[in-house]
């Protein structure tokens, strides 16, 4: 049942094997901007470069093919929304730049839709927005909470409103819940065929791809000397070396504290029979998260089945990042009780077809953030705690600014540009990181289990939340 890499890439051929991948590095190349990494962050940054500055040579780099990592792997969540809440956000830029944040995601999704409509990207894309289910009164108030604060210290769009118990059955049946958010700013899509169409795109537009190329490290510019990309294969030297490489940046030299790789896993079903999705409802695809403290993310696929992820194993000593071996068995049996917590009796009798996991990049202060020094040539952008499918499109639109000196534009203008030079609070040193993370899920789940159990909420989850800084 586990899979190297995931049910997304299997279903992409039909005998469900691995796209063979592009050639190789032949040697030493000079560009005049280099991107390392071949996920969402780094397609975006080269398609949005050559589609509006045709002049500008373009290589990315990547180490498996493109989407092997946390864009192949995702739950597929085209989301309007980011990480940090809307007082992180005001502590950043101020009200007026939280709002131009809130409306720069928020917009991502439609502009997603237009670039996947132009270049004929068959990904399943599909606007249906999002919910986040309470099952609780604890969860409900938690919800009304949020929304609450939203209001207060932010931007809150008339759109998004609480639902009762009634308005959410009439979108989707999930037995118990006491109501939900519904935030319409949110499309469903096949996360591994956006990456392979997106890839597609970028070579149609002019960019070079080469695959089964590993960047060992990245140089700063030295003098007269360029940034360079060192890899087996060859040597890259550029104007600007971007690092799109999300939760695998601890594997670069110097970057072992920057980004925290999260792992997250996931199952998904066989296909479910007409009868079970008449008895579910969920006609219009929204995306589902349960207000749980450790959550679960769900979507209904294109191919009419339920995959659901969550945290299994969260964090492995020294940053390590394991992505192909096997989903423990003990996580797949916490993600198929999540369904039936939410689902119940309905899906008695369907079968688990694929199980999977990958990691996700987590900054210290759980807030994501776009990066360039034109003194360096160095540029990155990233941290987006797992909701980096829109935010990723985001980071390629704003760096695409950034490295062609546009430095007053709106994008370039956002919250979470980092001033020239700056980078994100560095992670601790092990073993507190590991003790850190650890013990913060650890908490999480003593947290969620007494809340159920008392039907009250936990000073444990908030104790969680403060050791964690978000």
């Amino acid at each position: 049942m586990t899979s190297p890499v995931s049910h997304w890439f299997h279903a992409l051929s039909p005998d469900g094997t691995m796209p063979a991948p592009r050639p190789r590095l032949d040697g030493d190349r000079r560009v005049d901007v280099c991107i390392v990494g071949g996920g969402y962050t780094g397609l975006w940054t080269a398609y949005e470069l050559r589609r509006t500055h045709p002049e500008i040579e373009v290589l990315v780099v990547e180490r498996e093919v493109c989407g092997f990592g946390a864009s192949g792997r995702n739950g597929g969540w085209v989301q309007g929304a980011l990480a940090g809440d809307a007082a992180t956000w005001v502590a950043r830029g101020g009200h007026d730049g939280a709002r131009r944040m809130d409306a720069a995601i928020r917009a991502t999704v439609a502009e997603i839709g237009r670039v996947v409509e132009t270049e004929g990207i068959d990904c399943g894309f599909h606007v249906g927005g999002t919910l986040t289910v309470a099952r609780s009164g604890v969860e409900l108030d938690r919800l009304r909470a949020q929304a609450e604060a939203a209001r207060t210290a932010g931007p809150w769009d008339d759109d998004r409103a609480l639902l009762s118990p009634d308005e959410l059955a009439g979108r989707v049946r999930i037995p118990g819940a006491t109501g939900a958010l519904f935030d319409p700013d949110c499309a469903r899509v096949q996360p591994a065929a956006l990456a392979r169409g997106l890839a597609e795109a970028v070579e149609r537009a002019g960019a070079t791809i080469v695959e089964g190329t590993e960047v060992t490290a990245i140089e700063p510019i030295r003098g007269t000397v360029p940034a360079v990309a060192r890899t087996q294969h060859g040597d890259v030297s550029a104007r600007w070396v971007v690092r799109c490489v999300e939760g695998y940046t601890p594997e670069l030299p110097g970057e072992a504290r920057t980004l925290a790789p999260i792992t997250s896993s996931m199952i998904v079903t066989e296909p479910l029979d007409a009868e079970r999705w008449a008895a579910i409802g969920w006609d219009d695809a929204e995306t589902i998260l349960d207000a749980g403290p450790l959550y679960h993310y769900l979507q209904r696929t294109p191919d009419d089945r339920i995959a659901i992820g969550g945290r299994g194993v969260p964090y492995r000593f020294g940053s390590r990042t394991d992505r192909e071996g096997d989903v423990p068995a003990s996580t797949v049996a916490t993600l198929w009780d999540g369904l039936l917590r939410l689902f119940g009796p309905v899906l008695d009798d369907v079968g688990i077809d694929d199980a999977w996991h990958g990691v996700l990049g987590v900054p210290r202060d759980w807030t994501p953030f776009v990066a360039a020094d034109d003194t360096t040539g160095l540029a990155s952008a990233g941290g987006y705690v797992g909701e980096g499918v829109a935010a990723s499109n985001l980071a390629g639109r704003t760096l695409r600014d950034l490295l062609v000196g546009r430095h007053s534009s709106d994008l370039a203008a956002l919250p979470w540009v980092l001033p020239l030079g700056g980078r994100p609070p560095r992670w601790e040193p092990e073993p507190l990181r590991f003790a850190g993370i650890r013990g913060v899920y650890g908490l999480l789940g003593l947290g969620q289990e007494i809340e159920r159990r008392t039907g009250r909420p936990s000073r444990v989850t908030a104790l969680a939340d403060r050791i964690a800084g978000h």
